[in-house]
């Protein structure tokens, strides 16, 4: 080895010093015969000072993941959340299907692995609490914070590649195929288990409506019979006026005392009707005026009767609800059947 570079090698044994410039050492080599080249030729050679490799200082690192941390990683496609179980201080993984699952039945697979766990609490990573309804798909857009039993992980989901619009198209596309197939495979059973279950339920709202109807029935044609009466009465009334009127007209008095008296009396009439309006908000009609009265007497001999009407239109809103249910679910287009089958239902 050349001098030059010797020197330079043993001092770097000694102490090492930080790197300096290239170091440009120009040694002569001598020709096989034993003579010197040329000052213009001589061969160039680079070092750099580079020191003891024993005193070089070098930082460990670990790539393990911390036992208490909670971390989130993808596999096979779907979120899998590690976490370090508080009583037997294990990791447990938990695999999610973020569409399907929420919040909640996450953290109650939480509490059902360990029973030590008496609580658990999701927040965002400014302290806002998620609801337990939350899917799990919008919870791991975010990073988040899991507070079990006092103690929060904060949790940093990684960020899931984003599908092309093509291959969102796709899925769609399957999807949408999936649903045509399940509805077409199982379209029968369910309108045959829905129409059985609508049936029994229209069985026992007839049934407890039997005896109310008994009951209903008597009633009216009590109420029916005294509204007609009533109608009969005023009829008879307003012929004992006129007849009254008629009579002192022609065989008492003259017209000339009786036109105010019957000016009076409409006056008075009209009267009434207005009376009527106001307190009723209704115009004084016939068919109304009579179904008005009617319900009155309704109401009062369903008390006396221990007549319950209100259960009783409860339970005809609810007969009629499920009426109108069988009718829909009985509907050709529900039941997608051919045009030609709908044209002879119709």
């Amino acid at each position: 080895m050349l001098p030059a570079a010797q020197q330079l090698l043993r001092g770097c044994r000694r102490r090492w010093r930080a790197p300096q410039p290239l170091v440009l050492l120009a040694a002569p080599l001598r020709r096989e015969s034993g003579g010197f080249l040329p000052a213009d030729r001589l061969q160039m050679l680079c070092l750099r000072q580079t020191g003891n490799l024993r005193h070089h200082r070098r930082a460990l690192y670990s790539t393990l993941v911390p036992s208490d941390e909670v971390t989130v990683h993808y596999k096979h496609g779907l979120p899998a959340i590690t976490l370090t179980l508080p009583s037997r201080k294990e990791r447990c993984q938990f695999t999610v299907k973020p569409m399907l699952m929420t919040v909640g039945a996450f953290l109650q697979d939480i509490q059902r692995e360990d029973n030590a766990i008496e609580k658990v609490e999701v927040f965002t990573a400014d302290g806002s609490m998620i609801s337990s309804s939350t899917l799990m798909e919008v919870l791991l857009m975010n990073d988040f914070k899991l507070v079990i039993n006092g103690a929060e992980y904060s949790v940093h989901p990684p960020l899931k590649d984003q599908m092309s619009t093509e291959h969102k198209l796709e899925m769609d596309d399957i999807k949408s195929m999936v649903h045509k197939l399940f509805t077409a495979l199982h379209l029968e059973d369910h309108q045959t288990r829905r129409e059985r279950e609508l049936m029994q339920k229209m069985e026992l709202l007839k049934e407890e409506l039997l005896p109310l109807e008994q009951l209903k029935a008597g009633i009216t044609t009590d109420v029916d019979a005294k509204t007609s009466r009533l109608l009969w009465i005023g009829l008879a009334l307003m012929s004992t006026q006129g007849g009254a009127l008629a009579w002192l007209t022609w065989w008492v008095y003259s017209w000339d005392i009786m036109e105010p008296v019957t000016y009076f009396i409409t006056y008075g009439t009209a009267m009434a009707f207005y009376a009527y309006f106001v307190l009723t908000k209704q115009d004084y009609i016939y068919p109304d005026a009579r179904d008005r009265q009617f319900l009155h007497y309704f109401h009062q001999k369903s008390k006396s009767q221990n007549f319950d009407v209100d259960q009783y239109n409860k339970l005809k809103d609810d007969l009629a609800e499920v009426e109108e249910s069988l009718r829909r679910l009985k509907n050709p287009l529900q039941l997608r059947l051919p045009i030609e089958e709908i044209n002879d239902k119709h």
